[in-house]
């Protein structure tokens, strides 16, 4: 062997940042990155996690009252689907699937309120994969036609507006209103119940009845409940643990081949969501890292990953139901445009940046300091 062949040999096995990429079997420890500091600087990857543990979400942990709190503002709402008590401030941070750092209590199992979007978006994407949803530009109204597509406008939304909640759909589902969920801060009652609809993909609302929509839709195209389907087609086949849940509010039934199921949500504001820890949000971030491939398995085609983080027209910010680090209002300064990442009330974060092979968990972090977390992490980075 020559010299130089051998010295190449030599640093690919000393540099930790060279390792084969790593896949936790089930109930498997994350393998420790070799030789931290070849690919971070130490001292300010350990300024970084400190930030993160002295900056937690300065809601209640009762996470009841963090709710009805956050969410006062809004009409009539309540309460509808099951809540849980939160830890403190835990996460991981990976790079090509080796554990980095680890802060906290990461096998606890929490909330995620709006990071369930991005796991609804993907069960979308297998449903797609598997041609059950033929094209993304198809009206949802040819797929679920009981009624809650009826009507001039919410007929013309297609898979891709609710998907990139740009859809305006207007209606009421299990129980709440459309227009009650995050009204403007301007106008009252009566100006959110009469508002003009906008057309289909013109503008992006964050709006969690619409995604609920979304999650009843799914659940009609599959025929089973959505949480059977991410289970088996995903979760299980990354060697997720059995501690995960997802939930719906507690009349969200819908009756399908004469069975009862229920509709899960794709948020926990009024409630339910998935219940997840550190350690499971990590695994499904490490299979977006590598595009949808799990070990060698493609668990999910890279074709639905480039669509999933594609910038929509009204919001270049947002894909499907994946917030993207590009320019617009909710780009981070100093983190590479690569970044996309999954988010939900209280500071929880799923973080993927393919520029670097870094995942990013964070949980309870307040929520307008996950830039400056996310910058200090990018600037770790040898």
């Amino acid at each position: 062997m020559r010299k130089g062949t051998l010295l190449i040999l030599l640093l690919l096995g000393t540099f930790g940042f060279a390792q084969k990429a790593f896949f936790p079997d089930r109930n498997e420890d994350w393998k420790t990155l070799e030789v931290v500091s070849n690919a971070f600087d130490i001292k300010k990857l350990d300024e970084a996690v400190q930030f993160a543990m002295d900056n937690e979400y300065s809601g209640s942990r009762d996470l009841r009252r963090a709710i009805l709190k956050g969410f006062e503002r809004e009409p009539f709402h309540e309460i509808l689907g099951p809540t849980k008590k939160r830890g403190g401030p835990a996460g991981m941070i990976l790079k090509n699937g080796y554990l980095v750092k680890s802060w906290g209590d990461t096998g606890r199992v929490d909330m995620t309120f709006s990071v369930t979007k991005s796991f609804l978006s993907t069960v979308a994407g297998l449903a797609y994969d598997r041609k059950l949803i033929g094209k993304v530009s198809d009206k949802v109204g040819d797929y679920v036609w009981d009624g809650t597509f009826n009507g001039e406008h919410n007929s013309k939304i297609t898979w891709e507006h609710v998907l990139q909640q740009n859809s305006d759909w207007s209606g009421e589902l299990f129980g709440i209103k459309d227009w009650a969920d995050r009204p403007p801060k301007e106008g009252s009652l009566d100006d959110w119940r009469l508002r003009v609809l906008r057309e289909p993909g013109t503008v992006m609302e964050y709006n969690d009845v619409r995604v609920n929509v979304l999650a009843y839709s799914l659940t009609h195209v599959w025929r089973k409940p959505l949480p059977m389907v991410l289970k088996e087609h995903l979760m299980d086949r990354i060697g997720a643990s059995t501690t995960w849940r997802w939930f719906g509010y507690k009349k969200a039934w819908t009756t399908i081949d004469g069975v009862q199921m229920k509709s899960v949500t794709g948020g926990g504001h009024s409630g339910g969501g998935i219940f997840i820890s550190t350690e499971d949000m990590a695994r499904f971030g490490h299979l977006f890292l590598n595009r949808g491939n799990w070990n060698g398995t493609q668990i999910i085609s890279e074709d639905w990953i480039k669509m999933a983080v594609a910038p929509s027209k009204p919001n270049n910010n947002y894909g499907y139901m994946w917030w993207l680090n590009l320019e617009g209002t909710r780009q981070w300064e100093g983190v590479p445009e690569t970044v996309f990442y999954a988010a939900g009330f209280g500071g929880n974060f799923i973080v993927v940046d393919w520029k670097n092979d870094l995942v990013v968990v964070t949980r309870w972090l307040e929520p307008n300091k996950i830039g400056e977390f996310m910058r200090m992490v990018s600037a770790s980075v040898r």
